[in-house]
């Protein structure tokens, strides 16, 4: 649980925040622990990844799989605190998009790894989406079960109890309601901001079909970071997502949703793998920089089943290093990139934790002054 810092050190830290750059939130972000300390995986060492031999891209007209290489390889699920989280959230009858997206970080996640965080994305409005798009394992149906009216009171409540200071709120599409839930999901920020005024919230929520009235709904919730995800390159969006996403229109939405509430922080994601450039994917980071987004995520895209798209290939740890260097040059506030990174990751929260802080510390400054 957040304190409120004292009057002494609001003081203390005044005038260091109030000038505070981009560059000085990075020395600040730099005296935690390191991206790399997220997410390499320890039983892997560099000079493994280095030495790979192994078929990495798949030939034109290949249909075979790729072999999983060294790099993407994670220990199966276990432990007290997966299991208590676990537990929790069945008997709740909550959904996440952790066991329904067949995260491969779960375990380290729901367990607390090695800095004991323990992080659970809850999927608002169900388990079952209006889309099917091509990557993504959760299952669809034309018209799902109706929303249970209680779930942002007992979501609230579930977060409470678990003292959490950052939490992830996802959702299933659901293009069947008038405001594809964008009143539900902005009644659980509600919800948990009046049980704990303190913790910070991300919604990695839907396009609403570009419905700007859903999108302000939203933005205007109390929630801190608002995310949703591009998830690949224009020219690969018609066969990687669902026919009602668009690559155009998210970046509307992002766009709208910082114009609508400025103290916002956006976030996007993309996935490596399928089959785009390196132009496509620096054009893209530029795309998203121009609609305002303040975080990037990239990792690789992993086949859930045999019924999605299969992997184009396995980008190497030092392309995604590459690519967290480009995000800094282009002005991100932080670029998280690596094999293993997903849209909602611990490491994530852990960087916009510290930079929610520094504006929440600023603001106090500004009031006490």
């Amino acid at each position: 649980m957040l304190r409120q810092p004292s009057k002494l050190n609001v003081f203390a830290r005044c005038k260091h925040t109030t000038s505070s750059s981009i560059e000085q939130i990075r020395e600040r972000l730099a005296a935690g622990p390191t991206f790399q300390d997220f997410v390499q995986n320890p039983t892997h060492t560099r000079s493994e990844w280095e030495d790979y031999e192994g078929k990495l891209r798949r030939e034109k007209n290949e249909t075979e799989r790729l072999r999983l290489p060294p790099w993407l390889k994670t220990t199966i699920p276990s432990g007290a605190n997966f299991s208590k989280i676990k537990a929790q959230l069945r008997e709740l009858k909550l959904a996440t998009v952790c066991e329904e997206a067949r995260c491969p970080n779960i375990g380290e996640c729901w367990g607390g790894g090695e800095h004991g965080t323990q992080t659970a994305t809850i999927m608002l409005m169900g388990d079952t989406c209006t889309r099917g798009c091509r990557f993504c394992s959760v299952k669809t149906a034309r018209n799902p079960p109706p929303l249970d009216p209680g779930e942002p009171e007992k979501t609230a409540k579930a977060i409470a109890s678990w003292g959490l200071d950052y939490i992830v709120l996802t959702s299933v599409d659901r293009d069947d309601l008038p405001d594809g839930g964008a009143t539900h999901i902005a009644t659980t920020v509600k919800e948990i901001k009046k049980r704990n005024g303190n913790i910070f919230v991300e919604c990695l929520v839907p396009d609403f079909r570009g419905n700007s009235d859903s999108v302000r709904v939203i933005a205007n919730s109390g929630l801190d970071v608002y995310a949703h995800n591009i998830e690949t390159v224009e020219a690969l969006t018609p066969f990687v997502r669902d026919r009602r996403a668009n690559y155009r229109q998210t970046l509307k939405v992002l766009k709208e949703a910082k114009e609508v509430n400025p103290n916002l922080v956006t976030k996007s994601s993309i996935m490596l793998g399928l089959g785009e450039t390196d132009e496509q994917i620096e054009q893209t980071l530029k795309d998203l920089r121009e609609a305002g987004v303040d975080c990037l995520t990239l990792g690789q895209y992993m086949q859930p089943t045999k019924r999605h798209l299969k992997v184009n290939e396995y980008v190497t740890p030092a392309k995604f290093k590459m690519w967290e260097e480009k995000g800094a040059q282009l002005g991100f506030l932080y670029t998280a990139s690596g094999p293993l990174v997903r849209s909602s990751y611990k490491a994530g929260e852990f960087f916009i934790t510290s930079i929610l802080r520094g504006r929440r510390e600023k603001s106090a400054c500004t009031t006490e002054q």
